[in-house]
Order: structure tokens, then C-alpha cells, then sequence
């Protein structure tokens, strides 16, 4: 079983998420995620409002400067069934 990363999100996406429009996180790479980890999704509004969701990563872009995506971020793909 993969690592659990407990983050924040605000509440437009995480609207986004709970209904599967968006599948994936953009991420400062500050942790040290790894495919097969779970993301504990905590929706923030300058305090947390109790809703939550997990999600598995499934794919990790990692930014190199190129295509658009600065170096030190990544792009998580994310799934709910685990």
C-alpha cells in the first residue's frame, strides 16, 4: 500500500474532483510522491470545512521547464477506485 499525502484544496476544485471532471492534481513537488500513493484531499476555505476525499495517483508528470510546466511541479493523475 502507497504512502498517504494529506493536502489541502480549495472548494472550487475540489467540487471538480468529487464529481470526476478533474482528474488530476498540479502539485508543487515538495513531497515525495509516488505512483501508487494516495492523496487526502482536505477542502480548505481559510479553514478546512470537513468534506475530504482520497484519490490514488496514477500518473506523475514532473515539470522540467518545458512545455509549459516550471521545474518543481508535478502533475498528479488521480483515480477514486482503489
Amino acid at each position: 500500500m502507497g504512502k498517504t499525502h494529506e493536502l489541502k484544496i480549495l472548494p472550487q476544485y475540489f467540487d471538480d474532483v468529487m464529481s470526476g471532471k478533474k482528474r488530476f492534481e498540479l502539485r508543487k513537488a515538495d513531497r515525495d510522491y509516488k505512483l501508487g500513493d494516495y492523496l487526502y484531499l482536505r477542502e480548505w476555505n481559510g479553514e478546512y470545512t470537513g468534506r475530504y476525499c482520497f484519490r490514488k495517483i496514477t500518473y506523475i508528470y514532473e515539470g522540467t521547464g518545458e512545455y509549459g510546466l516550471a521545474e518543481g511541479y508535478w502533475i498528479l493523475g488521480i483515480e477514486q477506485k482503489f
